[in-house]
């Protein structure tokens, strides 16, 4: 850990020494004097490049005075120019037809010369300030939410370590079947793996709401698979984050939120009629490091109330008397900077630091309950189940030319750390005899960490046809999983006198309740971590691939791409992609892909183990969590977990024309192993372990997902006046085929227990079947914006405790938001999520999550009005 540590201290301190260029700085504007916002700033031959800001400004940083820029927006002519003049104004002039350059591409292609549009793959660019200044969510998750159109995320409620991290996804897949990268470099998973909920059950993921929206430039979305290029995870696609780099400019953001706090009956929750009130101030500031080079900061706090949003108490069972999203305390600090070397070398360093605080409550232990003390809780009590989550990543490298070749070797580290902090809780058997028992636990926690180190090389052949790119690398990845144990009331079942029951404690000797039950053992709402649960793993992984591109004229294009990885736990994988794009006419273009792809169980996956209290209709249970390396699930004939495999096909096209840009793309996903975290068997018959029911991960089932993405956009502007609207959506279907069995599961009743109903249910809601979303925006001489949002959630089934079929039918949320300039360095926006108030269909409290709704995508915490200020020096 202090090799860790001290190794981002390093790579951190690095960064007030290094990577510099020259500033070239300068305005986009049409033939009638208008700024172009999002035209594509690129240093010729390079993948540098940059967009203009909603005033067509721009800044970019270039290798010298000989280079060139190239400038290129939607339905304008391209224009090059030399890098030796500063603070230039540039007038493009308008065509007919859109050009294929719209935007700086990073993410799906290693070509230096390849942008969005001329992609053989579905991307979508996220320009983050436009963004962020039309909307009052503050996480990451929650805005890419309602802009991709396959992009599906929700708050969970009572399901532990889930309800402080929300699992992602893409297509429908698991949250750890789409991977994220920081500046082209991978990022590491979060160490929680989810047990609970309806979304990423079974799945670890990538916390991206510990990286500050003000910190990021753009966030690119490849929408296919991409293992042949990226490797592991990348079955569903991948999220490129790209970190600011400005310089000599200061913005930030004030903002205040909060729900209207009332349930879907109309009664109001709090005396005010609000709740979930958030807070949240960030500020982001690029330094010059001596002229070549720059040093850019973020730093962001926030604090989110929790919302309460309960049953009717005259209606249903009371399982909940705390439902809703959790409380959070945030804060973060996020760098991103480079130091030129030489002409042909720099150092780059990016990485940050986050630390969440978290509350959430857990199902109500009632007054009666043999899991609660009338003494201590007359009225019963609600756990609370506390986190404090600390996220570190730091990435350093050094780029140079070789010849023709262009070299990046680079070393990125991450690491999450999840700690739980029970309270407002008891441990039943210790409290029944000792009244000053404590009511607060630290039950301990666990730890992933990762760090990669790779070398890569590219080069653009021009004279080959119209351009080959040839790219190939190499990469070394460990990572290490840790359990920790919690302090030992957290867990330990205590006997009359005071003393840890062990297995020669006298059953005469244990705790009972009034009704002759033993008192249960360990803190309520989530029993600690004991020492036998406590893990310290590791593994490695070595990578090559070569990525090539290749131009046969200007219509035409193809890529292929080929990857090979071994692991020390479980073997290796060679898995191929190829692409292609055939451009018909200058508006239409045809573009389709193919490949296999892997994703290799979680170190969490296998080794994670606990023993917990499960709620089935308000009553608990005792259930072991087994790992896969345990004897009890070798027991149930359970192999070593393997590498899931995946084979992506999609087929789509592209048209542009005029103000007028729209891509349609359909997908096909088989995956083969698909590792799933089990129902629960009887536990009754496995000696030792004292528990009603016993569950593990296993390679169970293989999936089926075809689909389509879609998305249309317009952007015109006349006189004072612009105007734009995007229609996006997503039709998606997914089906489970044949379950698995062995020499021990090989009945159809015990392949029902091992990936049954139920299971099957959760996953399929993790994919709903559509998602569609219009957006319109109206801006007003630069100063005034206009912002209105529809976006219809499809029908989710799940099914609940009582195995009947809760059905949420399609909801509409509607958004609006209002900003104007008040002077030239402070903006006000106003504006409500979920204007109308819309909620999910009001199920009984049988559900998952024990309140009157499971979690869903639109969220059931009802309208959210929001006010901010913004800063520009």
């Amino acid at each position: 850990m202090k090799k860790q540590l001290l190794f981002i201290l390093f790579l951190l301190g690095i960064s007030v020494i290094g990577y510099s260029q020259k500033n070239v700085s300068g305005i986009v504007n049409n033939q009638m004097g208008q700024p172009i916002s999002g035209a594509s700033i690129l240093e010729k031959g390079t993948s540098n490049g940059t967009v203009t800001d909603y005033d067509g400004k721009f800044t970019i940083k270039v290798a010298n005075d000989n280079s060139k820029l190239v400038i290129t927006s939607l339905g304008y002519k391209k224009i090059e120019l030399s890098a030796k003049q500063d603070n230039i104004t540039l007038i493009l002039e308008e065509e007919g037809v859109a050009l294929d350059e719209v935007t700086v591409q990073a993410v799906g292609s290693r070509n230096t010369k390849r942008t969005v549009i001329d992609s053989p793959v579905a991307v979508d660019v996220i320009n983050m300030a436009d963004v962020v200044s039309k909307s009052g969510m503050v996480e990451v998750n929650a805005l890419l939410q309602y802009l991709a159109p396959s992009f599906n995320a929700s708050k969970q409620s009572g399901s532990d370590g889930a309800d402080h991290i929300d699992p992602a996804t893409l297509r429908g897949l698991g949250p750890d079947q789409t991977l994220v990268l920081i500046n082209g470099k991978r990022r590491h998973q979060s160490s929680l793996v989810n047990l609970f909920g309806s979304r990423g059950r079974g799945n670890t993921g990538t916390d991206m709401n510990a990286i500050p929206a003000a910190s990021i430039k753009r966030i690119e979305i490849l929408r296919d698979g991409a293992s042949a290029q990226y490797g592991s995870d990348a079955i569903a696609g991948v999220i490129n984050i790209v970190l600011k780099d400005n310089v000599d400019e200061f913005t930030g953001n004030v903002s205040y939120g909060t729900y209207k706090a009332s349930t879907p009956y109309g009664n109001d929750i709090t005396s005010s009629g609000l709740d979930g009130g958030t807070v949240q101030v960030n500020g982001n500031y690029g330094f010059k490091l001596n002229e070549k080079g720059f040093l850019n900061v973020t730093a962001d706090v926030s604090k989110k109330d929790n919302t309460n949003r309960p049953a009717n108490p005259d209606k249903y069972s009371i399982y909940r008397r705390q439902f809703g999203d959790a409380e959070a305390k945030n804060a973060s600090v996020f760098l991103n900077s480079s130091y030129d070397l030489s002409e042909a070398s720099s150092i780059y360093v990016f990485g940050g630091a986050s630390f969440r605080d978290s509350d959430a409550y857990a199902f109500t232990r009632t007054a009666d309950s043999p899991r609660n003390i009338p003494s201590i809780y007359p009225d019963g009590f609600d756990p609370i189940i506390g986190t404090k989550i600390m996220d570190y990543s730091g990435s350093g490298g050094l780029k140079t030319k070789l010849g023709k070749w262009e070299m990046d070797f680079n070393n990125t580290f991450g690491l999450n750390d999840f700690k739980y902090d029970i309270h407002n809780t008891l441990n039943a058997s210790l409290s029944a005899t000792d009244p000053n028992a404590p009511t607060a636990f630290k039950a301990g926690g666990h730890q992933l960490s990762q760090n990669t180190t790779g070398v890569h090389f590219t080069r653009n052949f021009e004279n080959v046809m119209k351009g080959l790119n040839i790219a190939f690398g190499t990469e070394y990845r460990v990572e290490r999983f840790k359990i920790f144990a919690g302090e030992q009331a957290s867990y330990s079942l205590y006997d009359i006198n005071g003393n840890v029951v062990t297995a020669a404690t006298d059953p005469a000797d244990y705790v009972y309740d009034p009704n002759g039950d033993p008192r249960p053992g360990g803190s309520q709402g989530f029993p600690g971590y004991s020492p036998d649960n406590e893990v310290n793993k590791s593994r490695s992984n070595f990578a090559a691939y070569v990525d090539t591109e290749l131009d046969y004229s200007d219509d035409i294009n193809l890529a292929v791409a080929v990857r090979y990885e071994n692991y020390n736990d479980f073997g290796s994988t060679f898995n191929a992609k190829i692409a292609q794009r055939i451009k018909f006419s200058p508006s239409f273009a045809f573009r389709y892909s193919m490949s296999t792809g892997f994703r290799a169980p979680s170190l969490a996956q296998k080794y994670y183990n606990l023993k917990f209290t499960d709620y089935v209709s308000g009553v608990g249970s005792e259930t072991l969590l087994a790992s896969n390396d345990s004897p009890i699930t070798k027991a149930f004939g359970i192999d070593q977990l393997k590498e899931e495999k995946a084979f992506n096909a999609s087929l789509g096209f592209t048209y542009k024309k005029g103000k007028f840009t729209g891509t349609v793309d359909g997908y096909f996903v088989d995956i083969e192993d698909r590792i799933v975290l089990s129902g629960q068997f009887d536990g009754s018959s496995v000696l030792g372990i004292n528990v009603a029911n016993v569950q593990f991960f296993a390679n169970a089932i293989g999936t089926q997902t075809t689909g389509v993405d879609f998305v249309f956009s317009y952007d015109d502007k006349f006189d004072k006046h612009g105007i734009s609207a995007s229609l996006v959506g997503n039709i998606n279907k997914m089906t489970v085929g044949r379950v698995a069995t062995n020499a021990v599961i090989d009945t159809p009743e015990e392949q029902e227990t091992l990936f049954g109903k139920r299971e099957k249910y959760f996953l399929l809601a993790s994919a709903p079947e559509n998602k569609f979303g219009l957006n319109l925006n109206y801006n007003y001489n630069k100063n005034f914006n206009a912002s209105l949002r529809f976006t219809r959630f499809g029908e989710v089934e799940l099914i609940d405790w009582l195995d009947t079929v809760d059905h949420y039918g399609a909801k509409i949320v509607t958004d609006l938001s209002l900003s104007q300039q008040i002077t030239k360095h402070i903006n006000l926006t106003i504006g409500a999520n979920n204007l109308l108030n819309v909620y999910p269909d009001i199920q009984d409290t049988e559900t998952e999550t024990g309140g009157n709704f499971d979690s869903v995508q639109m969220g059931s915490n009802g309208t959210f009005g929001f006010v901010r200020l913004g800063f520009k020096f």
